[in-house]
């Protein structure tokens, strides 16, 4: 179970057109600072990620799949630590890496490595699965009114019974909720300001339309994060459930497992989006679970072999019981996958086979590579 080569390719997968925003929105999603520019200035699938395969000494090519913004001298330096380090002898609860963005995709690829050679599906070795299948929502970010009706009624025909929506302060949310109401009765709705309706006042006009309407299922992150008596304050206001969303690959914000306690201790949420690798999504997991709090599966609209990592820690969530992230196939123009992941809205179902249960695609790799690197 040594380590003997790397391999890291460099991917740009587009989004399929008309999936992100309506056309008159260029409304960027990328909500970090990247290559000098600030947050909420590039579009997420404008900017590359990367795929691993790690080749094991037993034969075993294990895979894993970094988010978008990665650092090539980082890369480069665990890639280069990693060569001829054995997977018996690596604590996978933290692994000899530094916590970067770049931490979450060699996990993957190192859970899937010891997984495959046991022969164990990857859930297994996360307690096993606690469900069937996992509930999943259909996405879009910044859309104009008229565009609503047509969409929700096409979701609903898929088969998909929750839309999340990117939103800030320049959208109509309580006119886009009433025609989701119209057009597709029972639809439920999740909210994203990412923050970005700033105050509690803002919050509350919002809230004031949505209540009477009746399908939003949670609003996630509407002010900053740190003004967690303010969302006390709104869990108060009305019978719309507040969540926060706590995701560990935001490393610059300094977001840590303990961001899902101290909400707790100011009773300030009643749920989480939990975003993170395979043993701190665990972690974070078990802390809902025990307050008896619902969560969902985060994600940063990814490829394949996150998403199918997903489905693993979802099926083995306790408190993952809201709709997760996991719909890049339906955005994205590949998934770079052979086989792709078997989702059946509104359910994703887990891939069949050890580790993750996928295999690349070769020719897709080929065709969005834009760099490759090798390491023995």
């Amino acid at each position: 179970m040594k380590i003997r080569k790397i391999i890291i390719d460099e991917v740009i997968v587009p989004a399929k057109s008309g999936t992100i925003n309506s056309p008159e929105l260029d409304r960027p999603l990328h909500k970090l600072p990247i290559a000098g520019s600030p947050g909420w200035s590039k579009q997420f699938d404008e900017i590359s990620k990367v795929i691993l395969q790690v080749e094991l000494d037993n034969g075993v090519i294990a895979l894993g799949e970094c988010y978008r913004g990665h650092d090539w001298p980082t890369l480069d330096a665990i890639a280069k630590s990693l060569i001829g380090q054995s997977l018996k002898a690596i604590n996978r609860q933290s692994l000899p890496i530094g916590l970067y963005r770049e931490y979450d995709g060699f996990e993957c690829a190192i859970w899937d490595g010891y997984a495959k050679s046991h022969d164990l599906p990857l859930v297994d070795l996360l307690g096993g699965a606690v469900r069937e299948r996992v509930l999943v929502s259909a996405w879009t970010g910044h859309r104009t009114i008229s565009e609503m009706g047509d969409l929700a009624v096409r979701f609903a025909e898929q088969g998909f019974n929750c839309w999340k929506l990117k939103c800030d302060l320049e959208d109509d949310v309580v006119a886009w909720c009433a025609t989701i109401a119209e057009a597709a009765p029972g639809m439920g709705v999740i909210l994203d300001p990412n923050e970005r309706w700033e105050t509690v006042a803002k919050t509350k006009q919002r809230i004031d339309g949505l209540r009477e309407i009746g399908n939003v299922l949670c609003l996630e992150d509407p002010i900053p994060r740190y003004m967690l008596n303010d969302y006390r304050d709104l869990r108060s206001y009305s019978s719309i459930p507040i969540f926060l969303h706590v995701s560990l690959p935001y490393i610059l914000h300094g977001q840590r497992v303990h961001d899902a306690i101290s909400a707790l201790q100011n009773q300030a949420v009643d749920g989480f989006n939990f975003n993170g690798g395979l043993a701190k999504f665990q972690q974070l997991d078990h802390i809902a679970h025990a307050a008896n709090l619902p969560s969902w599966h985060g994600s940063e609209v990814d490829l394949g072999i996150l998403e199918a990592m997903y489905i693993h820690q979802s099926m083995a969530a306790q408190s993952c019981t809201y709709p997760s992230d996991i719909f890049g196939r339906m955005v994205r123009s590949h998934d770079l996958l052979k086989q792709p992941l078997k989702i059946e809205p509104p359910y994703a179902y887990l891939p069949d086979g050890a580790g993750l249960g996928v295999e690349l695609d070769p020719d897709a790799i080929s065709h969005y590579r834009i760099r490759q690197e090798i390491y023995s």
